[in-house]
């Protein structure tokens, strides 16, 4: 089940032809210079994606391999895979579910479509193209009949409040609204709901190690 949309994106009014499509080989080299660029220092560079887990991602799950072109330059990308999972039992960490990002554990008849990674060219992110993608991956997710989007999210402005605030009370800070985080905030306007706060959750000094993990409930399921 192949993706390809095309639209259009708005810089201050201006239209900008996007495309939205899978992403395959011949993207690896932009892949990697998209992540460097993303997530610089103190993120682990070690966390970038090498081609190894590109190659994964293409052929184990191609469905869940997305990017966001515009003008023939790779500016965004979101990967995915398919996991059982109970929302009952939520606490994992990212390393576990993602098989640290090799995605080896895919599991063609999972219930639930998990987020891996998602980035957005900081030259490309007043486009709302992160958006954009997460749309598609919505998609991809009644369109496979799955029962939920499930990830993650950063909180990468925790380590501002970590010493006036424990991360349970910054993320319910940042759920109604008082604190502005640039992923869980993103999230949230993507219509991600809160399922659960998970500490260590990923190697990442801007959160303190923790993630909110956050859900998307396909809407014809019932």
């Amino acid at each position: 089940m192949a993706y390809h949309k095309e639209l259009f994106a708005f810089d201050d009014g201006k239209p900008i032809p996007v495309i939205i499509r899978n992403y395959n080989a011949d993207d690896f080299e932009g892949m990697i210079e998209l992540q460097a660029e993303c997530f610089p220092p103190p993120f682990p560079s070690e966390l970038w994606w090498n081609e190894k887990q590109l190659q994964n991602h293409v052929s184990l799950f191609p469905e869940g391999a997305i990017c966001v072109e515009s003008d023939g330059e790779l500016v965004g990308s979101m990967t995915a895979l398919r996991v059982q999972f109970d929302p009952k039992n939520p606490h994992h960490t990212w390393e576990e579910m993602t098989d640290n990002g090799y995605i080896r554990n895919h599991d063609p008849k999972g219930n639930t479509l998990y987020v891996v990674d998602i980035c957005i060219s900081p030259r490309y992110r007043k486009l709302k193209l992160g958006q954009q993608m997460m749309q598609a991956m919505y998609q991809t997710v009644v369109a496979l009949k799955l029962e939920r989007l499930v990830g993650g999210g950063r909180m990468p402005g925790y380590h501002r409040y970590a010493d006036r605030m424990t991360a349970k009370q910054y993320s319910q800070a940042v759920i109604t609204g008082e604190v502005v985080d640039p992923v869980v905030t993103f999230l949230l306007r993507c219509g991600r709901m809160p399922l659960a706060l998970i500490e260590n959750y990923l190697d990442d000094a801007e959160s303190h190690n923790y993630a909110l993990l956050m859900e998307w409930k396909n809407p014809f399921l019932g």
